[in-house]
């Protein structure tokens, strides 16, 4: 049911195709991530003049606040190709060098998931990064040989959403490494407009407002709100978005106020009533309300931990005096 991923920052897949629409294709029109896009203005600029491909590029931070997105848009300003692909994609090294030797000269290769390379993958890959060259072992055993391929010098832009799990060998070999955070509810409010525009939907200023509210700070959740709503406005309404209609759509997709989702409050509530506000486990939250712990710690967790509902301690997860608030609990010695 599309309620049950309503707010998820990955994609869904039967959405891919109106997302690619809704995508900015130049740093004018991406929204946010201020810094960045001036950053890498200046290194893209400087790098034409020299005739130089751009340095490799690493891109983390939660899912759904761009980074795809920057990837292509970086790739136009180069006025370069891009071959996209996956770390699990790549399972053997002849994959890698499959793609690595249909590059032109300054393409941009983009890898998502980066942290989910293969080891074998990770070792093919460092000379390819550092000298533009791979490195081919025919035949096995007492035959082996190996001979050294000529690449033609391209860009490797990876994105994690997990950049911990990165090895230290992979990530000191990205010359640049930019964290995108999640966005302010003035950036949202833009991107929504930019997007009900593109969709050609009217929509009211207020309402902007309130699906930015609600979008956990991600543009992807921000935009697939907006389509939801707006089928709302179409069926219950007369076809504009307004205040009203966006507030009762958002009630039915059971998003609060504050973008928490029925697991939201279901992590939640289980810290604050069986576990006393915690300190509990991942594992045992986990068991507890029947959820994957990867899907707790990449999902559900940088959002509440930004919000401030809840913390990490070395015992566990706890529940914050402001996740109280928000049910309306009182916890004894923090609420009167």
């Amino acid at each position: 049911m599309i309620e049950e991923n309503i707010t998820t920052p990955f994609p869904i897949e039967d959405e891919r195709e109106v997302e690619r629409a809704l995508r900015p294709k130049t740093f004018n029109d991406f929204i946010g991530q201020d810094r960045l896009k001036e950053n890498l203005k200046v290194f893209i600029e400087a790098t034409k003049r020299r005739g130089e491909p751009l340095d490799h590029i690493l891109f983390y931070g939660p899912p759904g606040l761009g980074k795809t997105t920057l990837a292509n848009i970086i790739t136009r300003e180069l006025g370069a190709d891009i071959t996209s692909t996956s770390g699990p994609a790549l399972e053997r090294p002849a994959d890698l060098a499959g793609i690595l030797t249909r590059l032109k000269s300054h393409d941009i290769l983009f890898v998502d998931e980066i942290h989910r390379l293969g080891k074998v993958i990770e070792e093919y890959l460092y000379p390819a990064m550092e000298d533009f060259s791979l490195d081919i072992l025919l035949d096995s055993g007492p035959n082996a040989r190996c001979i050294k391929l000529k690449l033609s010098p391209f860009t490797l832009i990876g994105a994690t959403t997990r950049s911990g799990l990165l090895s230290s060998p992979l990530r000191s070999r990205f010359d640049l490494t930019f964290r995108l955070d999640f966005y302010i509810p003035e950036e949202l409010t833009s991107i929504v407009k930019r997007s009900a525009s593109l969709l050609e939907v009217e929509i009211t200023e207020d309402a902007s407002v309130e699906i930015a509210k609600r979008a956990r700070g991600t543009p992807r959740i921000a935009n697939r709100l907006l389509k939801r709503v707006r089928d709302y406005a179409e069926v219950k309404g007369e076809g504009k978005i307004t205040n009203e209609i966006t507030k009762f759509a958002l009630s039915m997709l059971d998003v609060d106020g504050c973008g928490l989702d029925e697991m939201d409050k279901k992590i939640l509530m289980t810290i604050i009533k069986k576990y006393n506000g915690g300190p509990v486990g991942l594992s045992t939250l986990a068991a507890s309300i029947g959820e994957e712990e990867d899907t707790i710690s990449e999902v559900f967790e940088p959002y509440l931990l930004q919000e401030g509902f809840i913390k990490r301690t070395s015992r566990g997860r706890e529940a914050t005096i402001l996740a109280y608030q928000h049910f309306g609990i009182t916890k004894r010695g923090l609420l009167g």
